[in-house]
This record gives structure tokens, sequence and C-alpha cells, in this order.
């Protein structure tokens, strides 16, 4: 039996030193599904400190109309 072994994902913003900001729009597209959903931690790699960071910048720019709500 062979065993795989998966790579260690490592979060974007700390590999980038960079924080997650509400109006950079184009770095929070890549953690927003294409149906509007905040993508969850297992699935983009991001720790969970940076993962609180970018749900409440999705969120703040959700409300000031910079992201959708939804897409239809």
């Amino acid at each position: 039996m062979a065993v795989i072994k998966k790579k260690k994902k490592v979060c974007y913003f700390c590999r980038e030193d960079k924080e997650p900001d509400y109006k950079d729009i184009s770095i929070l597209e890549r953690f927003i599904s294409d149906r509007g959903r905040i993508v969850p931690r297992r699935i983009n790699g991001v720790c969970a400190r940076h993962q609180r960071k970018l749900t409440r910048a999705v969120k703040r720019a959700r409300c000031i109309a910079l992201a959708p709500f939804t897409t239809v």
C-alpha cells in the first residue's frame, strides 16, 4: 500500500506578510466562492487568526457594496 502524504497548506496572509483588508477586493475574491459564500479555512488553507480577520473584512466589504452578498 502506498501512503499519500498531503502537502501542508500555508496561510496566504502569513506567507505574503499581509493582512486582510476590506478595500482590497482582488484578494478577497480569492476567498469567496462563485455563489458568494466565504470559503472555510480547511479548504482555503488560511490560519485561524487570518480567517477571523478575513471574515470581518468580507462582511465589511459587503456592507459598503464592494463585494456581493450573493450571485444570481
